[in-house]
């Protein structure tokens, strides 16, 4: 099964001309702030595409002239769907690249083994699939002694000079705005050297390793001279956690703390991006500022809110004078006064807090985030990880079960790949002594346990995968840890579903595509419930990805029972929390969370003691992900209250997930 999903982060449909304009006047009009020619895409695929078609255009010239076509790749997750494409190109459409030079910009240092390096990720993504010349790729060695850097990094330099340098250079960004691993601080006129990886770099690449310590702590990476010296340069960049860096690199200033930045300065460098990443560019965020706006409701309460942040004052007090200063004034001429916008945005807001999540019965609806019938509501919560419910919602999942709703918990992956050895060999050890204890006479367990214990000690390597009978023992731990938590909740065991899905099972941290298994798996367990609602993760920053491919597998399994009777009495609501929160101009639903009900959800929160101090994807964020979660929440409870809306401890936002419910309305 193909799925075409693309993920619901930007939560209002914006109007395609904010991002494709129809003239040239419009085009200047709306990208009057940036400093790059950038090209927004809906999707990162169809972005992928045009990059692709651009690369085998250049290509194909130069084979038309007999010249060979230099071209400067990367590694990450963001080239990839532009590889994708490549090899389309190759296998379905003839395109040969039998003149391609392939220049690796950087490389991980030291390296103990080949397929653990950049270059070795390269030929899997690309290299290895069209008909380059093997002798046309170059590469630094990572496995070379340290005080062979330089010459090797000359050696390197040399051998780009003598082909006349990148006809052609694909670049990612980091999330630092780093090109290559040309940090913040870089000198823009830097050559091809050895430098170190920050926590947000290696973090970065995290995904390809078991854990964070087994990261690289350094990279070889070419200048950002040399990558200023290519003829043509296409930056690429995917998601939400990109768009802070894109808007310093496309609207800021030259400087070396935004190494992208110096793109400005190319004559031909291009910026192509999805929507998501597009989401801080004045003409997404603040389109107010460079044209005329078709005034959504959205819109204005994010309007609102950006005035309340510039002007430091709660809506209530925003004046006529405000919206004038600040680019406003067409929400002046549309509704007569700033009170009255105020008023409107200030009763919308209030319309989003809610202490009954589920619906509160036998009381006025209309101005509620949740319908009061049917109550009680049959209520799934999706949990990506074993844990994801109760950082990212945990307060709203006691309510819902306070408040008497038929509440099931399906943690839709096993969460093995997080648990250390040391967890698995302290509860081996107990189930050791127990046994001995207890049943001494049952050598077969005793000989199992003893061989397991003695291969975590003795016989596994760094990089080894974990055997079957180790992933099962570290996913048992983490479903123990989930009942717990849902205990102290109050839920009942037979509430509490795991549905393992295939493609989490690799036993390393690269995961399997999402595939028609897991959809179907999502699919029978939600026609088994028929909710009213489902709470999914929309927490998009999980470093991994696990969190999206969860959430592809419930919008196609939704998808494809959105003509069944149940479903048009159903509401799908979005959480985050775990890595980041929703900005307040989207929250639909805010629960507020009392000081009491905060500290009940780390107790639920601290059950996962396997994902306390010895979680290994902890991040570089020295918070553990309780003080994380109270943080965010507390974040937003102090936002609200800054806009003059009623002070809380707490606040858990929810987004609603409304397409295919807004179709079955509309009929």
């Amino acid at each position: 099964m193909r799925l075409d999903l693309s993920s619901y982060i930007t939560l209002e449909r914006i109007p395609q001309r904010y991002y494709k304009p129809e003239n040239d006047f419009e085009e200047y009009t709306l990208s009057r702030f940036e400093k790059i020619p950038i090209h927004i895409f809906e999707k990162s695929d169809r972005a992928a595409k045009k990059v692709a078609v651009g690369i085998v255009k250049d290509l194909q010239k130069h084979q038309a002239d007999g010249k060979k076509f230099v071209l400067g790749v990367s590694g990450g997750s963001s080239p990839i769907q532009v590889y994708e494409e490549l090899i389309r190109l190759h296998k379905e459409e003839g395109v040969s690249f039998n003149n391609l030079v392939v220049f690796n910009i950087y490389e991980f240092y030291p390296v103990s083994e080949p397929s653990l390096t950049n270059l070795q990720f390269i030929k899997d993504s690309f290299l290895n699939h069209i008909d380059i010349d093997p002798g046309n790729i170059y590469s630094i060695d990572a496995t070379i002694e340290k005080d062979l850097i330089a010459e090797k990094c000359e050696e390197y330099e040399q051998a780009l000079h003598q082909l006349g340098g990148l006809d052609y250079l694909l670049l990612g960004l980091g999330s630092k705005g780093n090109i290559g691993f040309n940090m913040p601080g870089s000198n823009l006129h830097s050559q091809t050297r050895l430098v170190m990886l920050d926590g947000d770099s290696r973090r970065d690449i995290a995904s390809s390793y078991e854990s964070l310590d087994k990261v690289p702590v350094s990279a070889i990476t070419m200048g950002i001279a040399d990558m200023m010296r290519a003829k043509r340069i296409s930056l690429i960049a995917w998601g939400e956690q990109k768009a802070e860096s894109i808007k310093q690199m496309v609207e800021g200033s030259v400087t070396e703390s935004t190494p992208a930045s110096v793109l400005q300065t190319h004559p031909e460098a291009d910026v192509y991006i999805d929507l998501a990443a597009a989401s801080d560019l004045t003409r997404i965020s603040q389109p107010w500022l460079v044209t005329n706006c078709e005034w959504t409701s959205k819109l204005i309460r994010r309007a609102i809110v950006w005035l309340c942040g510039i002007v430091n004052k709660p809506i209530l007090k925003l004046t006529n004078k405000d919206y004038n200063d600040n680019g406003l004034s067409e929400l002046i001429t549309l509704y007569g006064s700033a009170y009255n916008v105020n008023i409107k945005i200030f009763n919308d807001l209030q319309h989003t807090i809610t202490g009954w999540p589920g619906g509160k019965p036998n009381a006025d609806d209309s101005n509620r985030p949740e319908r009061a019938k049917p109550y009680p509501k049959r209520v799934i919560i999706f949990s990506p990880h074993p844990d994801d419910d109760v950082i990212s919602m945990g307060g709203t999942f006691q309510r819902l079960v306070n408040q008497g709703h038929d509440v099931h918990v399906a943690y839709q992956t096993s969460g093995n790949i997080a648990v250390g050895d040391e967890e698995v060999i302290r509860y081996l050890s107990v189930f050791k002594n127990l046994i001995k204890e207890f049943e001494p006479t049952n050598s077969t367990a005793l000989n199992k346990l003893s061989n397991i214990l003695h291969h975590l000690f003795h016989e596994k390597g760094v990089d080894d995968i974990d055997t079957p009978e180790v992933r099962f023992l570290k996913g048992r731990i983490r479903r123990e840890e989930a009942r717990s938590a849902d205990r102290y909740v109050g839920l009942p065991h037979s509430h509490v579903h795991f549905l393992d899905l295939p493609f989490y099972e690799t036993g390393r941290v690269k995961k399997d595509p999402i595939s028609e298994k897991d959809v179907v798996i999502v699919k029978d367990f939600i026609e088994s419930i028929k909710p009213h609602q489902i709470y999914v993760a929309g927490d998009l920053a999980d470093p991994h990805g696990t969190h999206k491919v969860c959430l592809d597998a419930i919008l196609a399994s939704i998808d494809l029972m959105k003509d069944d009777e149940w479903y048009k009495d159903c509401r799908v609501w979005m959480y985050r929390g775990a890595w980041m929160e929703w900005e307040i101009d989207h929250i639909e639903m805010a629960v507020p969370i009392s000081p009491e009900e905060l500290r009940q959800k780390r107790n639920a929160i601290l059950r996962h003691q396997s994902q306390m101090e010895s979680a290994p994807f902890l991040g570089d964020d020295e918070r553990l992900f309780w003080q994380r979660s109270e943080e965010r929440n507390r974040a937003t409870a102090n936002m609200y209250d800054k806009l003059g809306l009623a002070s809380y401890e707490a606040i858990e936002a929810f987004v609603e997930y409304k397409p295919f419910r807004e179709n079955i309305e509309n009929h």
